[in-house]
């Protein structure tokens, strides 16, 4: 359990009610900050929650924490964005309207210390990557810290050297919302034939080498421990890649009616794990088919298991044409970049749609 530091209390008036009517207490519970005894009203503040209730780490002139807020059970909860860091007090700060201020003071999570978390799944999964491989994802078993990861991600050559500038070292580490998959980019200044890092550097994967991916255990989790322990994959370059995925040539497997098995497509060569989770489904003349989602073989293979069983029926794959292989190539148009800056550009995306029938 969390140990409360410091915990105030308050008789707060209001509606001219009398004193005893109404006591407000700050709690933090399982993460989450919470305001008990203080009747929420039935609208948001003009100004919003934050002016209401708000929440400070350690010491000094910070601001706010970011997070969301919700009305569960009557009361009004804050959700941090991101975990609790051990070892850190945080002030929590409730400003009723009309009213005086009451705050309470808690500490972070208790230290752990017992190695837990792991590297679960390095993607892509396959040994052979193309030349012209633009990321990589690293899925953990826990929350992890940010701001080690470029001291903790090696590329060594068949010689056991480790490699430098294979990989764009962004200050603000690409990590999904809950700190458990980091993204990892390979310079696309050398993916671009062309252009001047690819003309003196080359690809940061050679066709034929081989390269060993290592994760140090020394990395800490969102704890302050370190991993369970490291991780290493080794691969070989093989081609470059620079056809954008076409469905013409994707096979589809129709479940049967009456059952809940599998819709199965496969793909001719390995599509981005992560925006296959997102940028694929079925759909059908009453909207969208409610189901989970895998990938497999690889990411060769994509399958939908429906919620519920399947009724016989025309049914559409739709597909975002932003959808991309592991070069990013996406539907429709190659990879092609001049400066990292326009990684980030918007793809225009469109959704596109395959038949398939189910009897």
């Amino acid at each position: 359990m969390l140990k409360i530091r410091l915990a105030l209390a308050a008789v707060a008036l209001l509606s001219g009610v009398t004193a005893a009517a109404q006591v407000v207490a700050l709690h933090l519970e399982n993460g989450a900050f919470k305001i008990v005894g203080w009747k929420v009203g039935p609208a948001e503040p003009p100004q919003g929650w934050p002016s209401v209730f708000r929440v400070y780490s350690g010491a000094g002139d910070v601001p706010p924490l970011l997070g969301t807020y919700s009305v569960e059970a009557g009361s009004l909860v804050f959700h941090p964005r991101f975990p609790l860091a051990p070892g850190v007090p945080y002030r929590a700060v409730f400003s009723p309207p009309g009213g005086k201020s009451i705050e309470a003071i808690f500490d972070g999570p208790r230290q752990e210390t017992t190695p837990t978390t792991k590297v679960v799944h390095v993607y892509p999964s396959a040994d052979v990557l193309p030349s012209n491989t633009l990321k990589l994802y690293l899925y953990f078993s826990a929350p992890m810290s940010r701001g080690e990861a470029w001291q903790r991600i090696h590329l060594l050559d068949d010689n056991g050297k480790p490699l430098q500038f294979e990989f764009v070292e962004i200050q603000q580490e690409l990590w999904d919302a809950r700190n458990t998959r980091l993204t990892v980019l390979f310079d696309p200044g050398r993916i671009k034939r062309g252009v001047l890092p690819e003309m003196q550097m080359g690809p940061p994967i050679v066709e034929g080498k081989h390269y060993t991916l290592v994760i140090d255990r020394q990395w800490k989790d969102a704890r302050g421990v370190p991993l369970a322990e490291g991780f290493r994959k080794s691969f070989r370059g093989g081609p470059a890649d620079r056809t954008p995925p076409n469905p013409e040539t994707w096979r589809m497997i129709a479940p049967k009616a009456a059952t809940a098995g599998d819709l199965i497509v496969e793909f001719p060569k390995p599509m981005d794990y992560a925006l296959l989770q997102r940028m694929l489904g079925v759909s059908a003349g009453h909207g969208n088919v409610a189901g989970a989602v895998s990938v497999g073989r690889e990411e060769t293979q994509w399958r939908f298991t429906p919620r519920e069983p399947w009724k016989a029926g025309a049914y559409q794959l739709t597909i975002d044409t932003a959808l991309e292989d592991l070069c990013g190539n996406h539907i429709g148009q190659a990879f092609d970049l001049d400066k990292f800056q326009q990684i980030t550009r918007s793809i225009e995306s469109k959704t596109i749609s395959m038949p398939f029938e189910v009897r």
